[in-house]
C-alpha cells in the first residue's frame, strides 16, 4: 500500500503525538538543525518510548512504507518524501552508573545534557564539538570526538544497543552479536535505535582552546600545524580550520571579512605540558585569538565554537593517508580566497587510539587526517558546485571518506558513495546483513547499504 494508508492508523497505540501533513505542530515536529533539507513524511510519530517506535515500524512494514528517524536533524541529507518519520527528541532519559562508568541514554539525548549529567560524577562522554548534536546519531556514525586520539571513536565505547528492527522486534545487542558490529558505523541502516549504554571516561577538565592567525599567516599555519602533528602525544587531539568570516554585524569587528586559520587544541593533561606542546605554534607570530586555558570539561564545546543556531549547509570529506605539502597545495588551489570553492576547510588529526578499534563498521582507521569541506547548501538535493572538485584534487592521498561527515546533497547518496565509507570486505558483510534484517530496505532514507 502507499502513503494514503496512513488514515488507517490507530493513534491510540501511541503514547506520543502523531502528526499528518497539515496538522497543527507538524511543521515544528519535522524541523531540525539542518534547514536546507526537511523531511516531508506522510506520517510523523513523536516517540516517547520504545513501544512507540516499535508500533511505528510495525505500521510502516504493514503498509510498505520507508522509515526515517530524526532526533536533532544535524546530519540530515536524504530527506523523506512520504513514509513514516519517527522523532526521538522526547526520549531523553539519562542514567549514570558512576561505579561502572557508564551512561544509559534514550535515543533523543543531546550531547550537552549528557556532558552535564556525566560531569556530576567526575566523568565525561566521548562527545564531539557541538552541544546540540544528538548523541545517538553521532555514535551510530562512529563519533569522532574532542579527545579521539586518546580514546578512539565514541562507537568503540558502546556497551549495548536497544534496537527495533524491520520485523518490529525489540532487540538488545551486545558485543559479539552480528548486528552489534553492523549497527555501529552505519547510521540507521538496520533499524531504529531506542537507547544506548555508553562507556564514560574519567576526565573532568582539559587544556584547550584556539590559536587564530590572520590572512598573511594562513599558509604558514597550515604547514606548521601539519609538521607539528607528527610530534604530539595521543593525549592531544587537534584540528585546523581555514575560513573567511562574513562581513556582517554578528561577527566581532576584529574578525569581520578576515580570512583566517584557527588551530583548535584539546589536551588531556596539565597546563604546563600543554603550554610546552603548543609553543612551536605560538612561535608563528601574532594571533587574532589565543584563548588556550585549562577548562572544566563542561566548557569543552568552546574549543570549536560551532554555530548553535539552525542553518543550511552541505559538506563532503576525504580521509587521507598523509597530509603532504602537495596535498595542502592542492587543497588551497581550490579553496583559497578567489578560488573555485567558497568553503570552510576543517582538517582533523587522526591516528592514536582511532587506529585500534575492532569489530564494528568503522573503517579506514589507518587514515592520518580527515579533510572536511563545508559550504552553503546546493539547489534542491544537489551537491553545491565545487565539492567534487575538492575531492578530486585530494584523490592521490584519499583512502575513503567518513559517512558521518557527508551533509546534504542527497542526490549523490548512491551505493558507490556509501561503499566508499568501508573496506570492501566490511561492505560485503553489511550487504549480507542488510538482506537478512531489512530485506525490503525499509530503512533507506539515509546513506543506504545496497
Amino acid at each position: 500500500m502507499t502513503d494514503n494508508a496512513t488514515d488507517t492508523l490507530d493513534s491510540a497505540r501511541f503514547t506520543g503525538p502523531v502528526f499528518n501533513p497539515g496538522d497543527p505542530g507538524y511543521a515544528e515536529e519535522i524541523a531540525g538543525f539542518q534547514t536546507a533539507y526537511t523531511h516531508r513524511p506522510a506520517l510523523v510519530v513523536g516517540a516517547v518510548h520504545a513501544e512507540d517506535v516499535r508500533a511505528a515500524v510495525e505500521y510502516a512494514a504493514r503498509h510498505g512504507l520507508p522509515v526515517a528517524v530524526q532526533a536533532t536533524g544535524h546530519g540530515l541529507s536524504v530527506a523523506a518524501d512520504g513514509g513514516v518519520l519517527v522523532t526521538t527528541g522526547r526520549m531523553d532519559t539519562i542514567t549514570i552508573d558512576p561505579q561502572a562508568r557508564t551512561a544509559r541514554i534514550g535515543a533523543g539525548v543531546r550531547a550537552g545534557a549528557l556532558i552535564e549529567a556525566a560531569a556530576r560524577h567526575g566523568l565525561a562522554p566521548l562527545n564531539g564539538s557541538s552541544l546540540s548534536v544528538g548523541v545517538t546519531g553521532y555514535v551510530l556514525g562512529g563519533g569522532l570526538g574532542l579527545l579521539a586520539r586518546e580514546f578512539g571513536y565514541a562507537a568503540d565505547h558502546v556497551r549495548s544497543i536497544d534496537l527495533v528492527t524491520a520485523d518490529g522486534r525489540m532487540r538488545t545487542l551486545v558485543p559479539g552479536d552480528e548486528l552489534f558490529g553492523a549497527v555501529l558505523g552505519t547510521g540507521g541502516n538496520f533499524g531504529v535505535v531506542t537507547g544506548l549504554e555508553l562507556g564514560l571516561v574519567a576526565v573532568t577538565e582539559l587544556y584547550g582552546g584556539q590559536l587564530m592567525f590572520d590572512t598573511d599567516l594562513v599558509d604558514e599555519a597550515l604547514d606548521a600545524w601539519r609538521q607539528w602533528t607528527a610530534t604530539v602525544p595521543e593525549t592531544l587531539t587537534s584540528s585546523i580550520a581555514v575560513l573567511t568570516f562574513p562581513d556582517i554585524p554578528p561577527v566581532p569587528q576584529p574578525l569581520r571579512g578576515r580570512h583566517v586559520a584557527s588551530i583548535r587544541i584539546a589536551f588531556d593533561g596539565p597546563a604546563e605540558d600543554g603550554e610546552r606542546l603548543v609553543a612551536p605554534l605560538r612561535a608563528l607570530g601574532d594571533r587574532l585569538r589565543d584563548d588556550l586555558r585549562t577548562m572544566p570539561y563542561t566548557e569543552s564545546h568552546a574549543i570549536h565554537s560551532d554555530p548553535d543556531f539552525p542553518h543550511a549547509y552541505a559538506a563532503t570529506n576525504a580521509l587521507l593517508d598523509d597530509l603532504t605539502p602537495a596535498a595542502l597545495s592542492a587543497l588551497r588551489a581550490q579553496t583559497a580566497p578567489g578560488g573555485p570553492v567558497d568553503a570552510v576547510i576543517d582538517v582533523r588529526h587522526l591516528g592514536g587510539a582511532l587506529r585500534r578499534g575492532d569489530g564494528i563498521a568503522v573503517d579506514h582507521r589507518d587514515a592520518e587526517y580527515v579533510v572536511r569541506v563545508i559550504t552553503g547548501a546546493g539547489e534542491g538535493d544537489q551537491a553545491p558546485a565545487g565539492l567534487a572538485a575538492v575531492r578530486e584534487a585530494l584523490v592521490p592521498w584519499t583512502i575513503g571518506h567518513s559517512l558521518n561527515f557527508l551533509y546534504g546533497a542527497g542526490a549523490a547518496a548512491d551505493a558507490a558513495q556509501t561503499a566508499a565509507g568501508y573496506a570492501p570486505e566490511t561492505y560485503a558483510r553489511l550487504r549480507a546483513l542488510k538482506s537478512k534484517y531489512d530485506p525490503h530496505t525499509m530503512f533507506r532514507l539515509n546513506r543506504t547499504i545496497a
